[in-house]
């Protein structure tokens, strides 16, 4: 694999945990191999690696634009990560402000509300 590649696993796994990215690539096949090469490289090994932001405004930025675009389904996922990120429930709140501001207010609410479930179950868990 590519330099990218690695970068992007060392990345995933130190934003998204050990268990959620071996969960991802024991589900990984043939079909879906290449996109999931693509993401890692592009994403993780690439936006997500770089040091020109903190991995806290990166998570921020990230839920942000989620939500903006209605791309709720992904948001668990990156609130559990703001646990790695050091990104603060805080930070998350004003990430959906701006999104009810310039993105409108239906996305905001439905993605707080996906972030509130989120983060009680995450005080659930040991």
């Amino acid at each position: 694999m590519s330099d990218a590649f690695d970068k992007g696993m060392e990345v995933r796994r130190a934003v998204l945990g050990d268990a959620h990215v071996d969960r991802a690539e024991a589900a990984k096949t043939e079909l879906d191999k290449p996109f999931q090469t693509l993401i890692t490289e592009g994403a993780w090994g690439t936006v997500w690696a770089s040091d020109a932001i903190t991995r806290r405004e990166r998570s921020m930025l990230t839920l942000a634009l989620l939500a903006a675009t209605g791309n709720f389904e992904e948001i668990p996922m990156h609130i559990r990560a703001t646990a790695r990120t050091g990104a603060s429930r805080e930070d998350v709140m004003e990430a959906f402000q701006h999104v009810a501001i310039y993105a409108g207010v239906p996305k905001a609410n439905h993605a707080i509300k996906l972030a509130k479930a989120t983060f009680a179950e995450m005080e659930d868990q040991p």
